[in-house]
């Protein structure tokens, strides 16, 4: 690996910082002003009392900032329970989707409350109606939530009673024809909407063709949201003892809009039988909210732990000369893998991000959007796992907010 040069930034979270800094600039512009217009006022004392004024607003705000706590907590959560209303979801023999998500959903719910008062917990629904997919995601977003959690069942047809097992999502591409068949399911849901082709920009759940607008809609939460993911899954097989058919990624809608880490679960396949009973049953609803807990209580843990460092970010020269850039992750990890790790064997230029106490490896640095992408093709090959990310001076945002600022 070539030269490195290593970019530290001390991240304070402040909620009320921009109140006050725009209080002070405020009342820093109105004081100018005045002297500005005073002609029993000279140009030199007015020069004075600016630069006075304005290191007067700096140590203020940097000495607010400093009497803050630094470290990120979680605050809220969003609790969606799939479907609803006129939308059964999936139909079992005995039961309905809906009814299995809310159930879990308010049991869930209410183990957060219990055990973390201070944290609100919000639901897109308490009660069997219909709320549009697009509203979902949008509750969770206006109460700028820290996590985005989306309950569901699964079922498949053509009389297939064997399938069984949990499933958790997040939003990406899918890998097979399972995956695809998971996101039409779950994004028909905006059929019972009036006039949904224009609400969905064009979008039809049904056509695989509409699904090619996700290849460049990778949340810039992945890592986040692939942690609770891996929690949930890990609790559903080892402490409740259910089949996990493990992580995945599918191009859902409800995932697409969140701007926070999300996750879709799905429970179970009440196009079983047996695991129908399971689901239906009390004892069954308590056991499956009880894992979501908990895997909201590791991830918790696990991300107010890695908070609370300093951001640090290990990189190539070049990346502080770009504004903007695309590579190529193929790993993460809590722990540091050597770059000549056989986990990166076939891979070229292998470099090393540091952020938030994960260690991110990625591969082909470039500006052009479209050379990664091509590039990706190939690294699927060896990493199918792999995704395409983007920087703007050396921190992470979303695709589409760096192909705003090249547009810009």
């Amino acid at each position: 690996m070539s030269q490195v040069a290593k970019i530290t930034n001390k991240t304070t979270i402040f909620p009320n910082l921009n109140t006050v800094q725009n209080h002070f600039l405020s009342s820093f512009m109105k004081i100018s002003y005045l002297i500005f217009f005073s002609n029993k006022i000279s140009q030199y004392i007015m020069n004075r009392v600016s630069v006075f004024l304005m290191l007067f607003v700096l140590c203020s705000i940097s000495f607010l900032s400093n009497g803050q706590n630094s470290e990120y907590k979680i605050n809220t959560i969003v609790i969606d329970a799939g479907h609803g209303g006129k939308d059964p979801g999936a139909i079992g023999k005995h039961s309905y989707e809906k009814d299995i998500a809310l159930n879990i959903s308010l049991k869930t719910g209410e183990y957060i409350k219990k055990h973390f008062p201070h944290i609100k917990v919000i639901y897109t629904r308490k009660t069997d109606v219909f709320i549009p997919l697009k509203k979902r995601p949008e509750i969770a977003n206006k109460a700028k939530a820290d996590l985005f959690i989306s309950i569901h069942a699964n079922s498949l047809g053509n009389n297939n009673t064997r399938t069984y097992g949990t499933e958790t999502f997040i939003l990406g591409l899918h890998k097979s024809k399972d995956n695809l068949a998971v996101a039409m399911k779950e994004n028909s849901v905006m059929l019972y909407e009036d006039d949904y082709t224009n609400k969905y920009e064009g979008f039809n759940p049904k056509d695989p063709a509409s699904y090619i607008i996700f290849n460049l809609m990778h949340s810039l939460h992945i890592d986040n949201s692939t942690s609770m993911a891996q929690h949930t899954e890990n609790q559903f097989k080892n402490r409740v003892g259910r089949r996990s058919r493990g992580v995945k990624a599918a191009e859902l809608w409800v995932l697409r809009k969140a701007s926070m880490p999300s996750v879709l679960i799905e429970v179970g396949f009440i196009s079983n039988p047996a695991e129908e009973r399971f689901l239906k049953s009390k004892k069954g609803q308590d056991y499956m909210a009880s894992a979501i807990f908990r895997a909201f209580r590791s991830y918790k843990e696990e991300i107010e732990r890695h908070s609370s460092r300093t951001f640090e970010v290990v990189a190539d020269p070049s990346e502080v000369l770009n504004d903007v850039y695309y590579c190529i992750q193929v790993k993460s990890s809590s722990k540091k893998i050597p770059l000549n790790a056989q986990v990166f064997s076939g891979l070229e230029n292998v470099s090393e991000k540091h952020m938030n106490g994960i260690y991110k490896y990625s591969v082909e640095q470039n500006s052009d959007l479209r050379t990664v992408i091509n590039r990706k093709k190939q690294i699927k090959k060896i990493i199918p796992d792999c995704f395409i990310v983007a920087y703007y001076k050396g921190k992470p945002i979303s695709i589409k907010e760096a192909k705003n600022i090249q547009k810009s």
